[in-house]
């Protein structure tokens, strides 16, 4: 028999006194009410057990093909056809690969991304992290608000403005859609899902690409010219998203995963499935609207104006070439997958921002209070473009969002991978040298590509500038000087040492893996162990007082 560890003995009794405090503090009417709204695993393997897993993934799936995604596709196919169509595959495997991880973090230590910033960073670093979240979250809902109007403008003629002002009735949707539990909810997105795929192919049945060249662009990499290469960065950066690593390793609490090595094994595994199952679907979407986008634009008998249109194609004019060259369901079927991406994309941004605000502040509003105040934060601003640019400005500040994302994408894909490859963190399960050295390459690719794409743009810019070239010099040592300051806090993050014990170790099963001795690392049992599922979470998700 193996020998009892003493820090596993006192983690396991720290776990048992936490547990019988907790239930004196609960209302006795209370206790059974939290069970309803969590998910159980079965122990027998099969499809009840997979379908007991099912649901997360879908909610991730849906940064993957919101509108932001969608201008990048339509653009890229308008111009290039499909020879970019491998960047999506590149994109969409290290996407599951990196989600994978955000999964395992949330199943292995019982607690998401955020908290684990919370307790392992300093106050200051903590808060500037949140700040940082904070601004990823409303920086994703901006396209999701003018995507869900310009849906509107497509299928009822509303004026891009008023659409802004009535997708703040999402508040009221989502509040509706909650009272039903997270497992119906997830139902909902998954139908969305559905819903987006046979709109698109539908949309394909019209197009009519040509199947060679598709399958050309998907396993032949090519890039010709330095707009390819622009576009490529644009398809790859956006494809990681920094609210949806905080979105994943939290709803993954949801589930009552058996805490044993093979509980603990088996829910990794189920989720990285999961995952995968729903992020086929996304990547089958941006195929698709990539493969529309490059067959209509590519026809030899274009008009001058469907011409100009593929120049400049955004989601706004996208519907009016679809409705031009392939007829006026093409773009009614459009507008619908459209509206499916921006409705299903406010959910979980709303989730997003609920799980940041709880893990960095540990603070909880109401999801009709904090739904709110991220749609108005991202009204705003989409609403003032609206008014003075119109449909054409709207379209450039989901551009100018998707930079935003790239910018704060290392404050949150550093930590991730930090974490995940510690053993302070993860104890015996923390990624093994292989997949560290994977997930740091394509996390390095990504942050680089980023950085050198913002770099390049605002040289390009500075070049152009009418600005006298003092004014040119000072802006220059300006933003190069914030550049600098933006390398050092990568690297600080990068090349700090974890210090915080945060492995959940509450297994009444013998282990037949190696105990990690963390007393020899310098550090003690952690204060913080937590039970799944996670009230707190689930309740995040099914408001009891609504």
């Amino acid at each position: 028999m193996r020998a009892s560890n003493p820090l596993h003995d006192e983690a396991r009794r720290h776990q048992q006194q936490q547990q019988q405090q907790q239930q004196q503090r609960m209302d006795p009417t209370d206790i059974d009410e939290p069970m309803k709204n969590q998910v159980d695993v079965v122990e027998k393997e099969g499809w009840r057990k997979l379908l007991a897993f099912l649901g997360p993934g879908f909610l991730v799936c849906i940064a993957y093909i919101d509108p932001g995604n969608f201008e990048s596709d339509l653009q890229s196919g308008a111009e290039y056809q499909y020879e970019l169509l491998w960047i999506i595959l590149v994109a969409s495997v290290s996407a599951l690969i990196i989600q994978s991880l955000a999964a395992n973090l949330g199943v292995v230590t019982g607690k998401h991304l955020a908290e684990h910033c919370r307790t392992e960073y300093p106050k200051v670093v903590s808060i500037l992290l949140w700040i940082l979240a904070e601004v990823a979250v409303i920086s994703a809902d901006i396209p999701e608000v003018i995507g869900t109007a310009f849906a509107l403008n497509i299928l009822f003629s509303v004026p891009i403005w008023i659409g802004v002002l009535l997708t703040g009735l999402s508040t009221l949707l989502l509040l509706a859609l909650q009272q039903y539990g997270v497992r119906k909810l997830e139902l909902i997105i998954a139908a969305l899902v559905m819903i987006m795929t046979g709109c698109f192919f539908a949309e394909l049945g019209y197009a009519k690409p040509n199947a060679a060249l598709v399958l050309k662009g998907l396993f032949v990499p090519q890039l010709k010219g330095d707009g390819a290469t622009g576009l490529a960065i644009s398809l790859l950066g956006a494809m990681i998203m920094p609210h949806n690593l905080f979105l994943h390793s939290a709803l993954v609490l949801t589930r009552r995963i058996p805490r044993s090595d093979k509980g603990i094994k088996q829910g990794c595994k189920y989720y990285m499935f999961e995952s995968g199952f729903a992020l086929f679907f996304a990547f089958l979407i941006n195929v698709c609207v990539i493969a529309v986008s490059g067959s209509v634009c590519s026809q030899p008998d274009l008009s001058a104006e469907n011409r100009a249109n593929c120049n400049d194609l955004d989601l706004n004019r996208a519907s009016f070439l679809l409705q031009n060259v392939l007829g006026r369901w093409s773009k009614i079927l459009f507008g619908v997958a459209l509206l499916a991406s921006g409705q299903s994309s406010t959910i979980t941004g709303t989730y997003a921002g609920q799980y940041v605000m709880q893990g960095f502040l540990n603070l909880r509003f109401k999801p009709w209070i904090r739904n709110l105040l991220t749609r108005a934060v991202a009204i705003v601003p989409s609403l003032i473009v609206a008014l003075i640019g119109g449909s054409s400005a709207a379209g450039q500040l989901i551009i100018i969002v998707s930079m935003v994302l790239s910018f704060v994408l290392p404050f949150v894909l550093i930590p991730l991978l930090k974490f995940t490859s510690s053993k302070v963190k993860m104890g015996p399960y923390a990624n093994s040298w292989p997949v560290m050295c994977t997930t740091w390459l394509i996390g390095g690719a990504v942050m680089s590509i980023n950085v050198y794409y913002l770099t390049s743009l605002f040289v390009k810019w500075l070049i152009k500038s009418s600005l006298a070239m003092g004014a040119q010099v000072m802006i220059g040592i300006l933003v190069f000087g914030m550049i600098l300051v933006y390398l050092i806090a990568v690297g600080y993050l990068a090349f700090r040492v974890d210090r915080e014990i945060t492995y959940l170790i509450v297994s009444d099963e013998p282990s037949n893996m190696d105990p990690i001795n963390l007393e020899e690392l310098g550090h003690g049992p952690s204060s913080e162990l937590q039970p799944l599922p996670r009230k707190d979470i689930i309740e995040l998700q099914l408001p009891r007082d609504v």
